[in-house]
């Protein structure tokens, strides 16, 4: 339209109950509602003016008696300052209603149809429907529904066949009228009578607006009532306005929101009528006067020789009702000579003589009217056709839409296009508050495919375009995931959401019949039928029975791909629309949609290693730069701003969206493939869009940074999933025929080839990690540049955390390597150059990773990577101290090397680092126990290689000693023996060792050591609490005999060095009892050795019956167990044997020697003799040997407790 329509405001009722305020046309006429009382009948009306685009009211003149009409006024068919352009302001538009007036009305107000408004009409055609009853005339119009609104006008027959004559459109509705409807259909040419009535009429409207009340004749040449009038001509010239059924009105075509021409909204005031229940959106042109004592009448001319009737009654009560004017003022004329004038009241008008009417009539007739139509015109985008001949009492409903489908060309019917645009309008205008409206969605879905089909795709791609971006913006891919129900709004069916299939419902006598079965055979084409027009007025007599089955409801999708791959098929709908409406002025490449375009698959070897992600990040960063600048480039020669331009680029971002969606489902269903193949059409889609754009919006780039990410993850996990690759090929290769097509469509604005670095499987471990760390480098560069760090801080958090794993992940990678080397190596007297190179790879990872971590204050996980920095360290050690071992050469002393010495110090400093990092145990348990376990295995090991390999060439005995003894403090320190967890068993045996080795060292001390007393009594101490210590610790585990067994040897061999140095019998006795003592406490280590030894005995038996043995379940060193078993009786021999001579002798020198002293040694030969017996026999078993230890233990402890309890002498 070219001027905007606005809305009135609405006023409340004024003293007339009726009246209307004179003033500016804004204010004509208020809104008012008022109840009407006619013959003990109430009706309901309320008119509330929309728009009006009629100049300040004019005052009409009382013309003086005697006023000949037949002569023209001054002032006829001129133009004013009060009366605006001639023939269409005050005076109303004098050319009859276009047959497309109620589309004009619906696209300005827009918001008004498919939901609040019953019925959009001109008010003739409403006028024309209420007298049916009443009336023997033809009616004949077009009905559409648009969701619950029907919009109705008048189809002009007549009009329509001299159409189809003088161009051949509509024969089929033409041959179909002469069939069934009338046989014999002629032009019908209007009367004189009929110009001369009009002629009159528009001479008595302008000389009632004449200032001065008496208009002076004009002479005229032409004869009154001649059909050359100024009005025929009108007529004529600006009649009803047929487009012609292959025609798109350019202005649709430039902008689908606008409304063409042919459409126009051209009545002088649009208004809100609600009559009773039914609300109406109706245009009217009726001239309305005001000023003085009438301030608001309308105006009718009457032959007074000719009584009013019941039509002309309803016509001038409705008319007033609608315009809401409280006056009609009547002028009676004979001949055209003025004879009176008569006031009436609106509400006295069904009480003239000669013209009674029943309001409640009128009203139930309305309402039956509208239920019939409402419960048969069902169909969203098909036009019906309502029509009773002249004179027939029958009303018949067609659906011409079905007709016309019959034909060769279903595109004839000119309301087509018309109907597609209003659906089109009302989605969109629904889509403006669908945040609002979810549960409006199926209703959009069900207007936007019924515009869908009725348009040529090759004649309207811009709406075909838009409607399919339309639908694909319905479905939410960026909600979160939920489970369908019922209650969800997207599920729920619309209130105004109407079936395009009617429930089939048994016809009821009462309620009358619409089904075809009750036709007369000549009217199976119709959909429904009035049998007679007397049933209208039956209050209630068509109340629509019929349930109306939602059919809007919105389309659960069951998952996510589903839901994707609806959106796509949208998406590929509108990008083939809009590619058909670009002119191909350049060359573009040939593709076939129908031949998939290969995903490149490259090997390692051909792509050029992880060095060429180097130079592809820059090329990547300097196109971001120039997206900033606003280039553009696009193959397909769009021009920037139109709207194949922005629409594509919707539709691309779209897709993006969608596939990036569908990526991100594959990778929680552990189809890395898939994943890795959906991203890969996400950034070509994305880089598409960049070579279109011209100012890249930030919620862009978030897009992009989002899409790096997953790409980076999917990359990572097919790294880690290397086992599966094959399968994964596969997925990634599969291509839909869709994913063809838009990839087609994306093909011909650019190469795609953006981000080919980071979407290539790579068969190389090394390159996957690589690209995978590229890709979430990149997404960190985007947010970095395009400011949009602090607007997203979580996605930033993700990206750096994501940056710091992969960092990880490369310097495990580059670490695992480096010791992989150190194992295969030939003995080498230096590392290799690759070695280092490798750990300095790692080491560079491991720091940039920390660094990401630390920005972030991720404690946590910049621990794990210190702890991983202290492990490649410990790597270095080990590296420096096998070269060292081999310039040593075989036969040289091995010593711990300084390279040795300053790796492990750096690994005690990183683990250090990690524990400050964490503060406390409370932040994160279990990290805090895997480094502190680190940490103490560091200095364990430290300890140990000191030890074991002291640099005595560069260090003094004592100072590797109390270094040595140093280490293994801290190494306890950090040792949790306590905590109850899956590590305690290993702690325990690890302080075990530490206390044995320890007790070791002071024991080898106090053997090499000469002179200083207090010393020797102070490593004495040491040796015996660390041994203690050991044999306790040992004793919880179950799984270490061998090592118990060892403690409990080397006490005994300290319990025998410190008996050498004694030399009373007293001192030594005691010293004997005690190692005796420490022999049966090994009583427990023997028991689980026999233990093992059964079970492997069982075990081998139950292998033998079914298979072959398994050499892993053998767990016991049957060699070290054989070695200290020997070793064991032989010092059990040992004291045994000197515990005998001990008591002999002391058994000779006192002749008064206790019971005790005697009971002690005989068990102590007995014992010694049946021990010496054991070992003679050289093919007793191990287990034997055992039994035969344990049987012995047994008798010793039992002597011992014997002795205890004999009672000294008196």
């Amino acid at each position: 339209m070219a001027e905007p329509r606005e809305a009135g405001a609405e006023a409340p009722p004024g003293p007339s109950g009726l009246s209307v305020l004179p003033g500016e046309a804004a204010e004509e006429p208020a809104p008012q509602e008022s109840v009407l009382l006619l013959g003990g009948n109430e009706v309901k009306s309320r008119a509330v003016v929309k728009y009006s685009s009629a100049p300040p009211r004019a005052a009409f003149a009382r013309l003086e008696e005697k006023t000949d009409l037949k002569l023209p006024p001054a002032n006829w068919l001129r133009e004013s300052a009060k009366l605006g352009p001639a023939g269409t302001t005050i005076l109303g538009n004098s050319k009859r209603s276009k047959p497309f007036s109620s589309f004009g009305m619906a696209y300005d107000f827009i918001d008004s149809v498919g939901n609040d408004v019953d019925v959009v009409s001109d008010s003739e055609n409403i006028k024309k429907l209420l007298k049916i009853p009443y009336s023997k005339s033809h009616v004949s119009m077009a009905v559409h529904r648009i969701g619950r609104t029907l919009l109705l006008d008048e189809l002009d027959i007549q009009e329509l066949f001299m159409r189809s004559s003088q161009t051949g459109d509509w024969t089929w509705l033409k041959e179909f009228y002469q069939r069934l409807i009338d046989q014999k259909w002629q032009r019908k040419k209007k009367s004189k009578e009929h110009w001369y009535q009009k002629a009159i009429l528009s001479k008595f409207l302008y000389y009632s607006i004449n200032g001065d009340g008496a208009a002076q004749p004009v002479p005229s040449a032409a004869e009154p009532g001649a059909p050359s009038s100024p009005d025929q001509t009108h007529e004529d010239t600006e009649g009803a306005s047929w487009p012609a059924p292959f025609e798109m009105p350019s202005s649709v075509s430039d902008d689908p929101s606008a409304s063409n021409q042919g459409l126009k909204n051209d009545f002088v005031r649009n208004i809100l009528w609600t009559f009773e229940d039914i609300h109406m959106l109706v245009g009217s042109n009726m001239p309305i006067f005001g000023g003085g004592r009438y301030p608001a009448v309308s105006l009718r001319l009457r032959d007074n020789n000719k009584p009013i009737n019941v039509l002309t009654g309803i016509d001038y009560w409705l008319d007033n009702l609608i315009c809401n004017v409280p006056e009609l003022v009547m002028c009676f004329h004979v001949n055209g000579i003025v004879q009176k004038y008569e006031m009436i009241k609106t509400e006295e008008i069904p009480n003239l003589e000669n013209s009674n009417f029943s309001t409640k009539v009128i009203k139930d007739i309305a309402q039956n009217i509208l239920s019939f139509l409402k419960s048969n015109c069902t169909k969203e985008g098909h036009t019906y056709w309502l029509f009773k001949a002249s004179g027939s009492d029958i009303v018949k409903l067609y659906d011409l839409t079905t007709l016309c489908e019959e034909t060769e060309d279903k595109y004839q019917n000119p309301f087509t296009v018309p109907v597609a645009i209003l659906l089109y309008k009302v989605a969109c205008n629904m889509m403006m508050k669908k945040n609002q409206n979810k549960k409006h969605y199926g209703t959009i879905r069900t207007l936007l495919l019924n515009c869908l089909k009725l348009l040529d795709k090759g004649r309207h791609p811009q709406i075909i375009a838009s409607a399919n971006y339309m639908l694909s913006e319905l479905f939410q891919l960026d909600e979160p995931k939920k489970e369908e129900s019922s209650e969800s709004p997207l599920n729920e069916n619309s209130d105004e959401s109407y079936s395009e299939e009617e429930e089939e419902m048994p016809d009821s006598d009462e309620n009358g019949a619409y089904g075809s079965s009750a036709d007369p055979p000549d009217d199976k084409k119709a959909v429904a039928v009035i049998k007679s027009v007397g049933e209208l007025s039956v209050p209630e007599k068509y109340k629509s029975i019929h349930q109306i089955r939602p059919s809007c409801a919105f389309p659960v999708c069951h998952d996510t791909e589903e839901r994707c791959r609806l959106v796509l098929s949208y998406v590929l709908e509108g990008l083939k629309s809009v590619d058909s409406s670009i002119k191909r002025e350049s060359d573009l490449p040939a593709a076939d949609p129908s031949t998939p375009i290969p995903l490149k698959y490259e090997d390692e070897s051909a792509s050029g290693g992880p060095e060429c992600l180097e130079k592809q990040m820059a090329l990547f960063l300097d196109k971001m730069g120039s997206l900033q600048e606003g280039h553009c480039s696009s193959q397909s020669g769009m021009t920037p701003g139109s709207w194949q331009h922005k629409m594509k680029l919707q539709l691309i971002l779209k897709s993006s969206k969608a596939y990036y969606v569908l990526s991100d489902a594959a990778m929680s269903l552990r189809k890395y493939g898939r994943a890795l193949r959906y991203i890969k059409l996400a950034l070509q889609s994305h880089d598409t869009y960049c070579c279109l754009c011209t100012n890249m919006l930030s919620e862009v780039l978030l897009f992009l940074s989002q899409y790096l990410t997953l790409c980076g993850d999917i990359q990572l996990m097919l790294a880690q999933n290397a086992n599966n690759r094959a399968a994964y090929l596969e997925e990634f290769n599969y291509q839909t025929k869709e994913d063809q097509e838009i990839l087609h469509s994306l093909h011909r604005e650019s190469s795609c080839q953006g981000f080919a670095w980071a979407t290539d499987l790579s068969t190389d471990l090394e390159c996957q990690l690589s690209v995978s760390c590229k890709c979430y480098e990149a997404a960190n560069e985007i947010l970095l540049f395009s400011d949009l760090k602090s607007q997203n801080p979580e996605h930033y958090v993700q990206v750096l955390k994501r940056m710091g794993n992969i960092r990880n992940e490369i310097g495990v990678f580059y670490m695992n390597q480096a010791a992989a080397i150190q194992t295969e190596r030939v003995v080498s007297k230096s590392v290799s150059a690759a070695e280092q190179q490798l750990w300095k790879k790692s080491f560079s990872c491991f720091e940039k990773g920390i660094h990401n971590f630390e920005s972030i204050d991720d404690a946590t996980n910049a621990a794990l990577l210190l702890c991983n920095t202290g492990r490649l360290m410990r790597i270095c050690a080990q590296a420096h101290g096998a070269a060292a071992a081999a310039a040593g050469g075989e036969d040289a002393r091995r010593e711990f090397s300084p390279e040795e010495a300053l790796y492990y110090n750096k690994a005690i400093d990183y683990y250090l680092k990690a524990l400050r990092s964490l503060g406390s145990r409370d932040v994160h348990p279990a990290v805090w126990d895997s480094v502190n376990w680190e940490l103490s295995t560091t200095y364990f090991t430290m300890a140990t290689l000191q030890q074991d390999y002291a640099p005595l060439s560069r260090k003094a005995q004592e100072q590797v000693e109390k270094e040595v003894s140093e280490a293994m403090m801290k190494s306890l320190k950090y040792c949790d023996v306590d905590t109850a967890s899956a590590r305690q068993p290993l702690c325990q045996y690890r302080a075990a060792t530490i206390h044995h080795r320890l007790a070791s060292m002071y024991h080898s001390c106090l053997r090499n050591q000469v002179g200083d007393e207090h010393l020797r009594k102070q490593h004495r101490v040491l040796a015996d609490l660390h041994y203690g210590k050991a044999v306790k610790l040992f004793q919880l585990l179950k799984d270490a005999p061998c090592e118990l067994l060892r403690v409990q040897l080397e006490r005994v061999a300290f319990a025998e060095f410190q008996m050498a140095s004694q030399n009373s019998s007293a001192g030594k006795l005691k010293t004997l009892s005690g190692a005796l003592d420490i022999m049966m406490k090994a009583e427990r280590a023997f028991q689980l050795i026999r233990k093992e030894l059964v079970d492997e005995c069982d075990q081998g038996k139950s292998d033998t019956s079914s298979s072959a043995p398994d050499p892993s379940a053998a767990s016991l060193p049957r060699e070290e167990v054989v070695k200290l078993l020997s070793i064991f009786e032989s010092r059990l021999a040992f004291l045994l044997l000197q515990s005998i001579k001990l008591l002999s002798s002391a058994k000779k020198k006192v002749s008064s020697h206790g019971e005790e002293e005697e009971a002690l040694l005989k068990t102590n030969k007995q014992i010694y003799s049946q021990l010496l017996r054991a070992t003679a026999n050289q093919h007793a078993t191990l287990l034997e040997r055992i039994d035969v230890i344990l049987h012995l233990m047994g008798q010793l402890s039992a002597g011992k407790e014997a002795s205890e309890a004999t009672p000294p002498p008196p």
